[in-house]
């Protein structure tokens, strides 16, 4: 079932919504070559506890973290650890974070110093294909709308759509009903109305669109090791249309 949202518990989210993009914002400018993946999830967790919420990933299934750093051929759900980040490498921050009791959850992908020219038409794809994906949310409209049109973009640009792996609905709970794919799904999808409030985040790699699961159960991985890409904000329908609770640079 998909829970509506009321006016109020939506200008909350976006509360929340605007904290969690600074923190993001914040954690991102300590991206570079040299740093641990642990010393980045410190600073978030550390940001989110000072603004007076509460990391949602932490503990959630077993997780052991506020923010997940999946580098990469890791797609999502990484969990920090003492690994280094390296010239060449890019990683998806992506935090998960309530406050006043509602979820919000967001994520972008960003260069670890000097990347290939593959890697930055990945992120640029992988980018633009959020922004696609969010033009397509109409109000009276279908969630398997989403789908086609990020799936469309992003095999215009030779890149692949991850199959297993969604947005969602988000609130109370950091993951609700509906699921939001990201590609041409058959059959009948729910409508968008006014009230409900999701994540759209489109995860795009260079291979095939397969996965597998990194041996501590957490991270999901390209099946051919290719690399990938995730971008993620949280999007409500309100009376007035769509709003964006997060907000990238």
């Amino acid at each position: 079932m998909i829970l509506k949202k009321t006016a109020e518990e939506i200008k909350i989210m976006e509360e929340g919504g605007k904290i969690l993009s600074e923190i993001i914002k914040e954690v991102g400018k300590l991206v570079k070559p040299g740093i641990t993946t642990n010393e980045l999830n410190r600073v978030a967790e550390a940001l989110i506890l000072n603004f007076g919420a509460k990391p949602a990933f932490k503990g959630y299934g077993g997780f052991p973290a506020a923010l997940c750093t999946s580098v990469n051929e890791q797609i999502v759900h990484a969990a920090p650890s003492d690994r280094v980040l390296r010239e060449g490498d890019i990683i998806s921050l992506d935090i998960g974070m309530e406050y006043k009791g509602f979820n919000t959850d967001m994520a972008k992908t960003l260069p670890v110093g000097n990347i290939t020219s593959e890697a930055q038409k990945l992120i640029k794809v992988t980018r633009q294909a959020l922004k696609v994906g969010i033009k397509a949310v109409k109000p009276g409209g279908y969630f398997k709308d989403i789908g086609i049109a990020i799936q469309k973009y992003v095999e215009s640009q030779k890149f692949s759509v991850v199959r297993d792996l969604c947005g969602h609905g988000i609130g109370k709970s950091i993951h609700e009903a509906p699921q939001v794919i990201n590609y041409k799904e058959k059959g009948a999808s729910p409508k968008i109305e006014e009230g409900v409030v999701f994540c759209i985040e489109p995860m795009v790699v260079v291979g095939d669109w397969k996965l597998k699961r990194s041996d501590d159960g957490f991270a999901f991985i390209t099946a051919d090791d290719s690399l990938s890409c995730h971008f993620e904000q949280t999007i409500a329908i309100t009376k007035d249309g769509v709003k964006i609770l997060t907000m990238l640079e």
